[in-house]
Formats: C-alpha cells, sequence, structure tokens
C-alpha cells in the first residue's frame, strides 16, 4: 500500500518570499520538527540534480536520507525525491497566489513502505499527514512572524 499525503496551508506572504525559504534546505531544521539536519551533497542554490543528505527522526526512528531535486520551477514547484532507506519518498512543494497577497503552500509526500514498513502504511500516512500540519503551522508562524 502506498502512502500518498497531500496538505496545504495559506500564509499570509508573497509567494516568492514563502518559496523562497521554503525551497532552501538549510531552512529545513526550522520548520520541519522532525529534521536533525541536512548537509548539502552538490553546491547550492538549489537546482534539478541538487543533493542533500537529511537526517531525521519519525516514529521513533532515526533516518538518514539522502534527496535529490528532480523538478524546479522557481517560485511555483519543486520536486525531491529519495530512493533510499525503508520509506523511499518523493516530496512535492507548490506555492501559488490566493490573490490577495498570500500564499496557498501545497506539500505532498508519497512513497512506497518497503519491509515491515509495508504493513505500517495506513499509521504511517496518518503520522505524515500529522507531522506535515505542524511543519506547514511551523512554516507559517515563522513567515508571519510569530514563530
Amino acid at each position: 500500500m502506498a502512502v500518498d499525503v497531500v496538505t496545504e496551508i495559506v500564509i499570509d506572504r508573497p509567494p516568492e518570499e514563502v518559496a523562497e525559504f521554503a525551497a532552501d534546505p538549510s531552512n529545513a531544521p526550522r520548520w520541519y520538527q522532525n529534521i536533525e539536519s541536512v548537509d548539502w551533497k552538490t553546491p547550492p542554490p538549489v537546482r534539478v540534480g541538487t543533493r542533500m543528505d537529511f537526517v531525521a527522526h519519525f516514529l521513533r526512528r532515526r533516518l538518514a536520507y539522502t534527496y535529490e531535486v528532480v523538478d524546479l520551477v522557481p517560485g511555483e514547484r519543486l520536486v525531491m525525491r529519495t530512493a533510499e532507506g525503508p520509506f523511499p519518498m518523493e516530496t512535492t512543494y507548490t506555492w501559488e497566489t490566493t490573490g490577495d497577497g498570500a500564499t496557498r503552500m501545497t506539500l505532498g509526500n508519497r512513497g512506497q513502505p518497503a519491509g515491515f514498513s509495508r504493513v505500517a502504511a495506513p499509521l504511517m500516512a496518518a503520522a505524515v499527514r500529522r507531522e506535515t500540519r505542524k511543519n506547514l503551522e511551523q512554516l507559517k508562524a515563522l513567515l508571519e512572524g510569530k514563530g
């Protein structure tokens, strides 16, 4: 069973500002509660082919994985993918204006758990949804000056 979770939030900041901050992997530990560190494997800035090592904690497990940027339309969309570990995943960010100067940011995570993780896919989807919501709320608070 695949995990496919899409969450969105409206942030009262212009899309270019939200995209610039959120698309910079160096900022990830500031708004992703479970990301401990990010180490660039290719030089910044982000572009297709950029690779970064992430260390995170999820469901009481330490995860280390490498993301590669596979699609980038600056200010509109960023897609990163990893094929490593027990939970290969693709993460997609999109940004669009709401018409009043704010930004609708969508964060999608989808993947195909392997091994034991496959049995726990429904629980993993619920946990991913819960964590993604918290992360987007933290991003909103940071960018709106409330965090």
